[in-house]
């Protein structure tokens, strides 16, 4: 292995570490009843910030690989959490809570891609573009 690719990967591993954190900390102190809020909240604070950063950044000199391993992949990567809303989906409909189920996934599946939109929109206006 390559020593850029060892670097790329222990960056990818500290992001996905603090990410991780952050996700276990705002799911911890938001998940109340019977709603997955916490998730939902993860999954709409990073689609945003990841969009706005993203935007951003890349107007101007670009985005070092270092930086993108770090912070896209590692945290994003460890703090978006749609692996665990597909999880929680799956539970609320074998629990029979149908309408939470389909609420998770029109909240997750279309305020998120919003957030993202919105996110591009303040990372351009802030970038003055």
């Amino acid at each position: 292995m390559e020593p850029v690719d060892i670097k790329l990967i222990l960056l990818v591993a500290t992001g996905g570490a603090i990410g991780s954190v952050l996700r276990y900390l705002v799911q911890g102190y938001l998940t109340r009843g019977d709603f997955p809020w916490g998730t939902f909240a993860v999954n709409i604070i990073g689609s945003f910030l990841i969009s706005l950063i993203f935007f951003y950044l890349s107007q101007g000199t670009g985005l070092t690989p270092e930086f993108r391993a770090f912070m896209f992949i590692g945290i994003f990567g460890g703090f978006t959490t749609m692996s665990s809303f597909s999880l929680d989906t799956v539970a609320l409909f074998i629990e029979g809570q149908w309408l939470w189920a389909l609420g998770n996934i029109i909240l997750n599946g279309g305020l998120c891609v919003i957030g993202a939109f919105l996110g591009r929109a303040v990372g351009l206006l802030l970038g003055g573009y």
